[in-house]
């Protein structure tokens, strides 16, 4: 299989939850993710995290990318990853965090089952090649 075959079997939901009305990294990356071959779904704002772990699971996603710019990250992320894990789908999933998320928070996220977190700054480059190791191979 050709590296453009194995990319254009990665499904994504690129997803907002919460509150935060703040997209434009979402759609960057959103965008950077469909360039890069990869099959892209975007949640719009305003998600419920049992919304979108919904589309999750009924999209049979590899990735699912949390943008979360509003500070409940903390609150938030763990109630996704918990329903993942109801539908049996957390192991199954790549699970990745993007937004303003202090580093003291990080640790947490990751023992929840997150990833990876892409802050400000970060490249796109570097979110494409992490996605590209690491999503599950259909």
């Amino acid at each position: 299989m050709s590296s453009e075959q194995e990319a254009e079997s990665i499904r994504c939901l690129v997803a907002k939850v919460g509150l935060d009305g703040h997209d434009r990294g979402a759609h960057v990356i959103a965008r950077a993710f469909r360039d890069a071959g990869f099959e892209v779904i975007y949640s719009g704002l305003h998600k419920a995290p049992e919304e979108i772990v919904q589309a999750a699971v009924q999209e049979d996603v590899d990735v699912l990318g949390i943008s979360i710019l509003s500070g409940a990250h903390d609150t938030l992320v763990p109630k996704i990853m918990d329903g993942l894990e109801e539908y049996g789908a957390k192991d199954d999933t790549l699970v990745l965090a993007g937004g303003v998320i202090p580093e003291e928070d990080r640790e947490g996220l990751k023992d929840a089952g997150v990833a990876a977190i892409f802050g400000p700054g970060t490249s796109i480059e570097e979110t494409i090649e992490f996605v590209r190791e690491n999503a599950p191979q259909r």
